[in-house]
């Protein structure tokens, strides 16, 4: 027998907990995060409210990651309005399908310099993030929240649009790995970046990464 769905209310109570949990971990770095201080800056009554929806920390930390990439997707699609060739890295649940628009470089262009605009106007969710990475990334039989599944679906949205490239002779033989790889991660560390220099021009750093990429894939 499967689960009953949430109430309006649970769910709402759970996208609650989630934004508290966001801002509390970009303000104070994950280590330093506990449901009391959750409960203090969501305005809850209790932790027991935080403890009826979630396990433990570790859940809710999936939850949170979970919610990030969520609204990254959600960014990415609807930026096609602007941008045709955005496509999010998952098709977001109920959202219509987005076939492949454009050509190759196109959609490279449109990634880059849309995951720079998510993090640029979300700084506080990418800052949350990068400090539960900074924190799981090394602890030995931890569960993480981001995992090696996690990457390889990233890292598996570029090199589609890659592969799409060398197919249609826009891009250069190259491996697509490594090129993604160093694509993304270029984009990884931009959250850290922006705690040493806050005032970068992100605009003109997409512009730039677009520029670096378009010379290294090219034919």
């Amino acid at each position: 027998m499967s689960a009953p769905e949430p109430t309006a209310a649970a769910t709402a109570r759970r996208a609650q907990i989630i934004a508290a949990t966001i801002e509390t971990i970009a303000a104070l770095g994950y280590r330093r995060t506990t449901f009391a201080r959750i409960a203090e800056r969501g305005g809850l009554s209790s932790t027991r409210l935080i403890s009826y929806h979630f396990a433990g920390k570790d859940e809710l930390v999936k939850a949170v990651v979970a919610d990030v990439y969520a609204s990254i997707d959600r960014f990415l699609l609807a930026r096609a309005d602007v941008e045709p060739a955005s496509r999010p890295i998952n098709q977001p649940p109920g959202a219509p399908p987005s076939p492949p628009t454009g050509t190759a470089a196109d959609q490279l262009r449109a990634y880059l310099t849309g995951v720079v605009a998510f993090v640029d106007a979300h700084r506080t969710r990418m800052r949350a993030l990068q400090s539960i990475f900074a924190a799981l990334h090394d602890e030995e039989g931890h569960d993480a929240a981001y995992d090696a599944d996690t990457d390889r679906g990233v890292l598996g949205h570029i090199q589609d649009i890659l592969r799409r490239g060398q197919a249609g002779g826009e891009f250069r033989s190259f491996d697509t790995f490594v090129m993604a790889a160093t694509i993304q991660r270029s984009l990884d560390r931009l959250p850290f970046l922006l705690r040493t220099k806050p005032e970068l021009d992100l605009p003109a750093y997409a512009r730039e990464l677009v520029t670096l990429f378009g010379l290294a894939t090219r034919a």
